[in-house]
């Protein structure tokens, strides 16, 4: 299997979950998680509420968009990616997962409350809010990483 590195692994899976799987040989699940993107996108009319988000149209955004859809991409992004960034990692890179999963939570409450949350009186729509999110989410599983790590390494020293 072909290695492409960590931060190009995470940069094609964020053009589109799957990318960097392909890259590396990994054809199965490579293209399942592209065809699960694509249904995802169709099904959620996500494309066309991006389109309304980035014309600042944040109330079309809404209309078009079914979150019952939508709530399955972040899970489906942030595991492409790890799984991605896990492939090309160390063996010994304890807990990789916990910046991806917190951000996938983060990201889902984001498109929960993104009708609900507003900037000057106007929501962000479930695009921009969410991406919001992710910055928070990521940070947080990167601080309980640490302390996860920290912690282990202290009590395996008392042992």
């Amino acid at each position: 299997m072909k290695k492409i590195g960590k931060f190009q692994a995470i940069m094609w899976s964020i053009a589109l979950p799957g990318f960097s799987q392909l890259l590396t040989g990994h054809y199965f699940k490579g293209t399942l998680f592209v065809i699960t993107e694509i249904i995802i996108n169709v099904y959620s009319h996500f494309n066309s509420s991006i389109m309304y988000s980035y014309l600042g149209e944040f109330s079309k955004a809404e209309e078009v968009i079914n979150y019952e859809w939508l709530l399955f991409y972040a899970c489906l992004y942030f595991f492409a990616m790890w799984d991605a960034y896990q492939h090309e990692m160390p063996a010994n890179e304890e807990l990789s997962f916990l910046p991806f999963l917190s951000a996938a939570g983060f990201v889902t409450i984001g498109l929960i409350y993104s009708s609900k949350i507003t900037l000057f009186g106007q929501s962000l729509g479930p695009v921009f809010l969410p991406m919001i999110f992710v910055v928070p989410g990521v940070a947080i599983g990167l601080i309980v990483r640490y302390l996860l790590l920290k912690f282990s390494n202290q009590k395996r020293s008392y042992i």
